[in-house]
């Protein structure tokens, strides 16, 4: 697939291949993703807005140039904002691709970093030479101006212009705690959420920290996604309930929406409101209790998005989707085109 390069979170020639239960394949424009929707479905979004989640700093036991990229964080609370977990990249900037990127120092339980106006210091290792935890100084009210002030949204190379945070926000953005964007949601808009409810299908969000997708290194990827705090409000917890027992379908807009709604869900089923921890990792041997159907980017095999995919999709049915999108010229990652996938019973 080609990677989109273009900021546009809705172009008009955005296309959309469907899945539905029986295997069936089709390509149709993203717009008509509304189509597919039967009265008493249940459209589930992630309305986490994305935070300036990389930093330009110094790293000060060497004075070397570094990047830290937040990439997790114990709750959604504001002022829980102190404590990080982050990648750590050496000199440069998302011009390079990622694992092209020089490493970073050696880094050490202790190391201060100034980030502009921020100043953190590495608190643990987290299992690996370039993710850490990390503590800001100062007050929640200070980190969030910092990061204001001085954070960026995360970038890769396939986008060659500087990202705005206008850029990486849905529609329905709301609490500032994604790391990145949960872009299945650029699919919406105002006018597709009306055309949902016209369909006869309800529409609900939940708040999860969405996390990166990718940090330059084999190892490092392979424990994607990480651990990300969400909230399920009580309203979307009863909406699921009563479409469930109305023999609606639960669609997800998002990877992230389906580890939240899965770690919610109880044996039976039903899910729990509240805050959470999503921590599982999805894949073919899953047993999804709660969400019925996905839309998502196209994602590329080997990445922690297209592994959660075969939670819905046999692999033979989903290596034949790859090749369809291949041949029909879809555009991956966060402003490229979607996939509409059903679950195999």
């Amino acid at each position: 697939m080609i990677a989109a390069t273009h900021p546009i979170q809705r172009p008009p020639q955005a296309k959309l291949l469907v899945v539905d239960a029986e295997r069936h394949i089709a390509h149709v424009s993203r717009s008509a993703f509304v189509n597919f929707l039967r009265s008493g479905d249940l459209v589930i979004a992630n309305d986490a807005a994305t935070l300036p989640a990389s930093l330009e700093g110094i790293h000060l036991a060497t004075g070397r140039a570094i990047e830290v990229r937040l990439a997790g964080r114990p709750s959604l609370k504001p002022e829980d904002v102190l404590r990080f977990n982050a990648i750590i990249f050496g000199e440069g900037d998302f011009h390079t691709r990622t694992e092209d990127r020089p490493l970073p120092p050696s880094l050490t339980v202790g190391d201060q970093l100034t980030l502009a106006s921020l100043r953190a210091t590495i608190e643990n290792l987290l299992g690996h030479s370039r993710l850490v935890s990390l503590r800001f100084d100062g007050t929640p009210d200070e980190v969030w101006a910092g990061l204001a002030r001085h954070g960026r949204p995360i970038q890769y190379a396939h986008v060659p212009t500087p990202l705005a945070l206008w850029d990486v926000w849905t529609r329905i953005a709301g609490m500032p705690v994604a790391f990145e964007p949960p872009s299945a949601g650029f699919a919406l808009d105002w006018r597709t959420i009306a055309a949902i409810r016209q369909r006869g299908a309800a529409f609900a969000t939940i708040t999860h920290a969405a996390g990166i997708s990718s940090t330059g290194d084999d190892a490092l990827d392979r424990l994607l996604p990480f651990d990300e705090p969400y909230r399920i409000p009580g309203a979307t917890a009863r909406a699921v309930q009563r479409t469930k027992q109305r023999g609606g379908r639960i669609i997800a807009i998002g990877t992230s929406v389906v580890r939240a709604l899965e770690n919610a869900a109880m044996a039976d089923g039903e899910v729990r409101s509240g805050e959470g921890m999503a921590t599982q990792h999805l894949g073919a041997t899953s047993r999804l209790r709660v969400v019925d159907a996905i839309l998502s980017g196209t994602h590329e095999p080997g990445t922690s998005h297209y592994e959660l995919l075969r939670a819905f999709l046999d692999d033979a049915t989903l290596r034949q989707t790859s090749v369809e999108l291949d041949e029909f010229g879809y555009l991956t990652h966060e402003f490229g085109d979607s996939v509409l996938i059903e679950r195999v019973a």
